[in-house]
C-alpha cells in the first residue's frame, strides 16, 4: 500500500536517524537543558534572522497551540482564527480546555482577510456589553493554512498592522513552515514571519522529524515561567535532547529547507498526474497538500492500492480527498498512484 495520506507517514528523515544513533550514549540534562537544544537554538535564530529571539521545543503540534496560547493570553482573553483553522476545526477543543474560547471569522480557502478582522474586532468593542464577553487577545493564523494555501507578505502585512492597532498578539502555526517557504510562488521568507508576528513555530513533526516543533517568541515576550508552564500542562518531554538532536541536525546544511523543497517537486509532478487523469480539483494549493474530489465508486477503488485522507463530503456521490507530498515521496510512489487511477 502506498500511503499519500499526510506529511508525517513516515518516521524520520535518515539523517536524524544517524545523529540520534551517533549521540545515542552521550549523557545529557532534562528538559531541554542539554548541548543539542542549546545548539539547535542558535541555528534557528541564526535562520531567522533575530539573534535576540527566544526558542523553546514541544513534543508536537497540539500541545504548541494550546501552550502558546494559553500562557500568552490573560484568564479573560480569547484567540481569533479563521473558522477553518486548525485550532477551530481539528485540535478536539484543546485550546478551550484550557479555558480560552476559540472566536471564528470567516476564511477564504483556508485563510482570513485583515478587514474582516478588523471588523470583527471594531464590532466587539462597539458592543456596550463587551465587558461581559471574551475579549480577543490573541490572533491565531497558520501558514500554508489547513487547505494548503498560503498568505502573501502584504497580507501578512494588513494582518499585523490590525493586531497592533488592537493589541493582540499575532502567532502563526507553522506546523508545515517548511512547504510553505519552499514554494516557488511565495514571497514570505522567515524572517517577514519572524518580523511581522510575536510568536511562531517551526515545524519537525511533519518536515521530517519523529516529533517536535520548535517555538519562536520574537518580541523578547516569552512568558514568565514558560518552562514550569508547560511542564504544568503535561507537555514537557523529560528527554528534551530527543528534540534538539533533531532540530540541530534540520538546521544544519539547510537540511529543512532541502527537503522541503523536495516534497513541493514531488506535489508538482502529482499535480501533473491528477489533472492527466481528469481528476477535479476543489481548490487550488500551491503546496504539497492537494485537495481532489472523488466519485465514490473511483475513489473505492482507488483505496484499494493507494491510501488518501478523507476531507469532507461533496455530494451524495462525490467526496473531497487530501493527498499528501512530504520529504519522504519518492518517484516510485507517484508511479504507483499514476498506475491506480488508470
Amino acid at each position: 500500500m502506498v500511503s499519500f495520506e499526510s506529511d508525517y507517514i513516515a518516521g524520520a528523515h535518515p539523517e536524524i536517524l544517524k545523529a540520534l544513533t551517533a549521540t545515542n550514549l552521550e549523557p545529557a540534562p532534562g528538559y531541554g537543558s542539554d548541548r543539542f537544544c542549546e545548539s539547535a537554538k542558535e541555528k534557528i535564530k541564526k535562520a531567522v534572522g533575530l539573534p535576540e529571539a527566544e526558542v523553546e521545543f514541544l513534543a508536537g503540534g497540539t500541545q504548541t497551540n494550546a501552550c502558546i496560547i494559553s500562557t500568552m493570553l490573560k484568564d479573560y482573553e480569547a484567540v481569533v482564527s479563521a473558522k477553518t483553522g486548525h485550532i477551530s476545526a481539528h485540535e478536539a477543543s484543546a485550546v478551550e480546555y484550557t479555558g480560552h474560547e476559540v472566536l471564528t471569522i470567516p476564511g477564504y480557502n483556508g485563510k482570513m482577510k485583515a478587514e474582516d478582522l478588523k471588523a470583527f474586532v471594531r464590532d466587539y468593542y462597539a458592543d456596550e456589553a463587551h465587558e461581559h464577553m471574551p475579549f480577543p487577545g490573541m490572533v491565531y493564523i497558520s501558514h500554508p493554512t489547513e487547505y494548503g494555501t498560503l498568505y502573501t507578505k502584504k497580507e501578512l502585512e494588513e494582518i499585523s498592522k490590525v493586531c497592533k492597532e488592537y493589541d493582540m498578539s499575532l502567532f502563526l502555526d507553522g506546523a508545515r513552515l517548511g512547504y510553505g517557504l519552499l514554494n516557488k510562488n511565495t514571497d514570505v521568507t522567515i524572517g517577514d514571519i519572524a518580523k511581522l508576528t510575536d510568536v511562531f513555530y517551526i515545524g519537525g513533526t511533519k518536515v521530517g522529524a519523529l516529533c517536535g516543533e520548535a517555538v519562536v517568541f520574537t518580541k523578547n515576550n516569552k512568558p514568565k515561567h514558560f518552562l514550569t508552564s508547560v511542564k504544568k500542562r503535561g507537555a514537557l518531554l523529560a528527554k528534551g535532547r530527543l528534540i534538539g538532536v533533531q532540530f540541530d541536525t534540520l538546521f544544519t546544511d539547510d537540511l529543512y529547507f532541502k527537503i522541503s523543497a523536495h516534497a513541493i517537486e514531488m506535489a508538482d509532478k502529482l499535480v501533473k498526474i491528477l489533472k492527466d487523469n481528469d481528476i477535479r480539483f476543489f481548490m487550488d494549493s500551491p503546496t504539497n497538500q492537494q485537495f481532489v474530489v472523488f466519485e465514490n465508486s473511483r475513489l473505492e477503488k482507488l483505496r484499494e492500492t493507494i491510501a488518501v485522507s478523507f476531507w469532507e463530503k461533496f455530494d451524495e456521490n462525490h467526496t473531497v480527498v487530501r493527498l499528501a507530498t512530504s520529504w519522504s515521496t519518492t518517484d516510485e510512489d507517484l508511479a504507483a498512484l499514476k498506475e491506480a487511477l488508470k
